[in-house]
């Protein structure tokens, strides 16, 4: 294994300062290619990233982040805890949606609630907020139900909608994606960002332009963004190569020799705040998908360690991934709030312990079950998934393997229809507790929206609301390592690796890389 550097040095390598370019500069298209679409432009309707990544160029939030991750002003000046349980945002004055009208403390009401209400799948990162209250057009209060000193960390990514376009066009309450619905926000948008929504055709294209209305100044000269999916990743690089797109993400590994040895493009790589990991279904008696009956395998520890053991993620991290990601022990990254380097330490990689766990649980000849992976979502993603099948069954586990691309994928496993599975996490405010609320606690409410599997642990939901209530920032971050650990040590989920990003680009692209991938088009230059 080469040397892992710190989160903030591999940020620090990349190139982020981009020149200030004036209303003058020539307009520019900037061609964007990625694995997968976005799933709707609705963005309270998934929490996932490339979703809020595009429609975070054109909505925007109270509390957003610069090129380093610290927080700046957004459609907020200033926020102040004016009270253990209530925040203050004062707005900015003059704003206006992409349609004209004015934005008010009414949309920042309106937005909360609506994230925080039914079919949000934002409810797990806004889960201590109990409701907001609009003292004057451009002052509001968010009010908790316990101390949150990280709120503001939590609304980056909750954006303003109008109350006025909403409730014109049905789109009211955000639809649940674990249903499979739609409605006039899936895909057409109404935002205050420094671009609009001008065609969405999904799973072809979406075309933003530049809006040139918006109260900020551009960091760049991108007036047009078209953003299209290419699943295969020999096309995505072939319409690089031949300058049919500007930048691409990500980039196959096996390619970025070929793609660093032309000088008409470059590779930038760096660390991204993403955990990738399986889960087990948990909460059943007996598995969906499965040859053991009457039985449900996982809710016996030894079964969860024999899988971890039987996994050599060194070798798929070597092999498979080139090196570009971390093997992790813990369900949060390397630079996240609440992550500690001495507790990330990985049980070995040992099949013999693995047979022998299986056999100590009743299944000395193993058993045959069905995994769910995506194909269009994370670094290598099938091929990851037939690797763990392959390592697997060294011990006598069969694997049938159910690949799928995520618009099929993510309704799936949200409904919790699987197994066995593969998924990542990037906590929200780049804060463990959001990761612990949304795949460790007992599924409840918004709690452990995104615990797949039902994985349950008392003293860990006895830690959620411990955290949630400390303000005390040294007594906050021990009450999160002692939950990770219990996860870790119980073998809730399986951590694989923290992933590396990889985007290329043509050689006159400057456009900033964020640990947690988001593209932000306002920040882009060509030259």
């Amino acid at each position: 294994m080469r040397p892992f550097r710190s989160l903030l040095a591999l940020l620090l390598a990349v190139p982020l300062a981009l020149p200030l370019v004036t209303g003058s500069a020539t307009a520019q298209t900037l061609r964007v290619a990625v694995q997968g679409d976005a799933l709707s432009m609705d963005p309270h309707s998934l929490s996932e990233a490339v979703q809020l990544s595009l429609t975070g160029n054109i909505f925007e939030p109270l509390v957003t982040r610069d090129r380093q991750l610290k927080l700046v002003p957004g459609l907020a000046l200033r926020w102040t805890a004016v009270a253990p349980t209530t925040w203050r945002f004062e707005l900015r004055r003059g704003v206006r949606f992409h349609d004209g009208s004015a934005f008010t403390a009414d949309d920042v009401v309106f937005s909360i609630r609506r994230a925080i209400g039914e079919g949000s799948d934002l409810r797990t990162q806004l889960a201590s907020v109990r409701d907001v209250r609009r003292l004057d057009d451009h002052t509001v209060e968010v009010l908790t139900h316990t101390p949150n000193a990280i709120l503001p960390d939590l609304l980056t990514t909750t954006y303003m909608l109008s109350q006025r376009w909403a409730a014109a066009n049905g789109a009211e309450r955000p639809v649940d994606r674990r249903q499979g619905k739609e409605n006039t926000a899936s895909f057409q948008a109404n935002g205050t960002g420094p671009f609009r929504l001008h065609e969405r055709r999904p799973d072809v294209r979406t075309v933003l332009k530049r809006h040139t209305g918006h109260w900020g100044a551009a960091d760049g000269n991108v007036t047009e963004v078209v953003f299209q999916p290419i699943a295969s990743d020999a096309t995505r690089v072939a319409a690089l190569a031949s300058g049919a797109v500007d930048l691409i993400d990500p980039v196959p590994l096996q390619d970025v020799p070929r793609l660093q040895a032309n000088k008409a493009l470059r590779v930038v790589q760096a660390a991204e705040s993403r955990i990738i990991f399986l889960g087990f279904d948990q909460q059943r008696d007996e598995l969906l998908y499965s040859s053991v009956k009457g039985r449900n395998p996982f809710k016996d520890q030894r079964v969860r360690q024999a899988f971890y053991q039987a996994i050599d993620v060194d070798s798929i991290v070597q092999r498979l991934l080139r090196g570009a990601a971390r093997p992790a022990a813990l369900m949060v990254a390397e630079g996240m709030r609440g992550y500690s380097a001495e507790l990330d330490l990985r049980r070995p990689h040992d099949p013999a312990a693995a047979q022998r766990l299986l056999a100590e649980a009743g299944y000395p000849q193993g058993f045959e079950l069905t995994m769910n992976c995506p194909t269009d979502r994370y670094v290598n993603d099938a091929e990851i998934c037939q690797a763990v099948a392959a390592q697997l069954a060294r011990v006598g586990i069969r694997i049938r393997l159910q690949t799928e691309p995520k618009a099929s994928y993510f309704p799936r496993v949200l409904q919790r229809n699987t197994s066995f599975f593969m998924a990542g996490w990037s906590p929200a405010g780049f804060d463990a507790l959001h990761a612990i609320y949304s795949l460790m606690a007992t599924p409840a409410g918004g709690q452990g929206q995104w615990n797949l599997g039902g994985y349950s642990q008392p003293r860990i939901d006895a830690l959620v609301k411990a955290i949630q209530a400390e303000t005390d920032s040294a007594k906050r971050t021990a009450l999160m390592q002692e939950a990770l650990v219990l996860h870790r040590d119980d073998v809730g989920h399986i951590p694989l690796h923290q992933q590396f990003l990889t985007w290329a680009m043509r050689a006159n692209v400057d456009a900033p890389m964020r640990a947690d991938n988001f593209m932000v088009f306002n920040w882009v230059t060509l030259r």
